[in-house]
């Protein structure tokens, strides 16, 4: 993947690299996206199972993609007792819709920055 924007606009970017950027994703991520968007809810230990990965990676995997909003969990009932999550992923236009409004707040945000360019070139605030 390119280590910049000035690399990502002459590569020849795919979408997972544009989610992996935007929302700092690694590939492990996305996969678990996948799985769970394909198969429907699971556990950490299958997940981990299907990604041929432990129970703990496949769980950190979880865990920065329910930060970032691409998967939650649900509590289920063991009918002796007890309970475990099963993690569900949101649907691929959701995901999409979230990369565009993380594409555009960046945007507007750059753009403000540079409202002042002149001024912070020649004379930068002192941290």
């Amino acid at each position: 993947m390119a280590g910049s924007i000035h690399e990502m606009l002459r590569a020849n970017c795919k979408c997972d690299d544009v989610a992996k950027c935007v929302l700092g994703l690694k590939n492990l991520d996305l996969l678990a996206y996948k799985k769970l968007f394909e198969l429907g809810p699971m556990t950490a230990e299958e997940l981990g199972d299907l990604l041929q990965r432990e129970r703990s990676t496949a769980y950190r995997s979880l865990q920065n993609l329910i930060a970032v909003g691409l998967v939650y969990r649900e509590t289920r009932s063991i009918k002796i007792g007890g309970y475990y999550y099963e993690y569900v992923a949101i649907p691929p236009a959701h995901f999409k819709q979230m990369l565009k409004q993380n594409m555009t707040d960046w945007y507007t945000k750059m753009d403000k920055l540079l409202d002042d360019f002149e001024n912070e070139i020649l004379f930068p605030v002192p941290e």
